[in-house]
């Protein structure tokens, strides 16, 4: 047993180096293109998340895993200068993950990543405290066992569970069912169900899993989410992008933001929206978290999207 603060917000889940690669177009194959920058910044997806709720006043602590090498040491540096409380579990001679993620002049990237197997967090590296000390507990299920033992802590203590899904690993169904808040990308509702429109699958997911909201995110269409009464819907904001690195990060840290300040879902997807638009105006995954009070202004003042939706 420890004897911890309570959180806010605890995070299991990925952290990255990125290298990030500014090009004026994709390279075609066997071709060469001239690189306008190069950057090595820090990523992943709930280590970016929780550093955005830290800076926005949240009180955070994350738990990963980080090889031994100096990307290590620029992790614990960032989440110690951010004043993250950090628990890195270290695997010796083994380098962290990395990205490589390639940025043309639209903003768009495409991330080419490579991750030890050594680096995979295993439930027993976990400590129970680390999890039920806090108000809310955010997982991307890659290390889907120790996301779902630590989501099943989560759930029996009643602290609500937010679960970032890019993709079905294996082991998955453990991990949904002790999520409360699942909120992934475009494709996972379809995979999930085999029904590709969101308005069946969302309520399918929903009701397989029975989560509180399922929705997911959809790029310049917004989000879309249903509660089991209603969908909610949020256009996305228009800007001009340097980097969509991180976008759905922030968003689910926008969206955890809102969630703990007791907002209703309308007004944390439009938060959530706002906040990842306005990241990709900067350079990283974490280049472009802007105050709440920015924030705030851009949703009074900023330009939509067309609605992809109407009358959800």
């Amino acid at each position: 047993m420890t004897n911890l603060p309570k959180v806010d917000l605890v995070g299991v889940g990925l952290n990255a180096t990125d290298t990030l690669l500014s090009l004026h177009h994709f390279p075609s194959r066997g071709s060469k293109v001239e690189l306008r920058s190069a950057n090595v910044l820090p990523g992943g997806q709930v280590a970016s998340a929780l550093i955005a709720c830290q800076q926005w006043g949240l009180r955070t602590r994350y738990v990963g895993k980080i090889g031994d090498d100096s990307a290590a040491a620029l992790h614990r540096e960032e989440f110690l200068r951010c004043g993250v409380e950090a628990h890195l579990v270290p695997a010796p001679g083994c380098p962290s993950q990395q990205a490589f993620i390639l940025i043309d002049d639209t903003g768009e990237r495409t991330v080419l990543w490579k991750r030890d197997d050594r680096l995979t967090l295993r439930p027993e590296e976990l400590e129970r405290d680390w999890i039920t000390d806090s108000r809310a507990l955010h997982v991307d299920g890659h290390d889907t066992a120790a996301a779902a033992a630590a989501a099943g802590w989560a759930h029996g203590a009643g602290i609500p569970v937010i679960a970032d899904l890019d993709d079905l690993y294996p082991g998955y169904r453990s991990l949904l069912e002790n999520v409360d808040y699942l909120i992934t990308s475009r494709d996972i509702p379809g995979r999930l169900t085999g029904e590709n429109d969101l308005k069946k699958s969302l309520p399918a997911v929903r009701n397989r899993f029975q989560c509180t909201l399922a929705a997911a995110t959809l790029g310049e269409e917004g989000v879309l989410g249903w509660d089991g009464v209603q969908f909610h819907y949020s256009a996305a904001f228009r800007v001009e992008p340097r980097d969509t690195t991180g976008a759905g990060d922030i968003f689910h840290a926008g969206f955890i933001y809102g969630l703990l300040r007791g907002w209703p879902i309308p007004r944390q997807f439009e938060f959530a929206c706002a906040a990842a638009a306005l990241n990709c105006t900067a350079l990283g995954a974490r280049g472009g978290i802007r105050l709440v009070e920015d924030i705030e202004r851009f949703i009074a003042c900023g330009h939509r999207h067309p609605s992809a939706f109407h009358n959800p």
